[in-house]
């Protein structure tokens, strides 16, 4: 085998091999804590004194 193509198994390999261990630590943060979205709180809403002038 030609070096080339062995520089492109092995760089194809590593790739595959990081790839899945990318998924598998995703798994296991997704699984390890619930992922709920942040509380809304005031969302659309102006908040601020009105000043009413005579």
């Amino acid at each position: 085998m030609d070096r080339p193509k062995l520089v492109a198994l092995i760089t194809g390999i590593f790739s595959i091999v990081l790839a899945v261990l990318y998924l598998a630590l995703v798994l296991i943060l997704d699984h390890r804590s619930a992922l709920t979205p942040a509380p809304v709180v005031g969302a659309g809403s102006v908040q601020g004194i009105v000043v009413r002038t005579q």
